[in-house]
């Protein structure tokens, strides 16, 4: 079996949990894209999306920059490939 930080994959699996962190997820999957612009697809106020995207950042799955005043959001997909381990084992 692939040992893994079991804390770590915890945090990705529950982070991954909430769908409107998976809809961020799938959003930046496909381009790096402004907080407003992932608050504006789920219809949601700015502080409640940058709480989710706090959560992402935690687990490392979101980076987030800053130009000028406005932030950045990328996938980091290096965070899921011990994921993608994890499950392998199990197919």
């Amino acid at each position: 079996m692939v040992e893994q930080n079991n804390d770590y994959l915890d945090n990705i699996f529950q982070a991954l949990a909430d769908p409107t962190r998976r809809e961020i997820v799938r959003l930046i999957a496909s381009n790096d894209r402004t907080v407003s612009e992932l608050a504006a697809p789920v219809e949601m106020s700015l502080a409640a999306i940058s709480k989710h995207i706090k959560v992402l950042e935690r687990t490392e799955l979101l980076n987030k920059t800053t130009k000028g005043r406005t932030y950045i959001c990328r996938l980091n997909p290096d965070s899921l490939s011990s994921v993608i381990e994890w499950l392998r084992f199990y197919e």
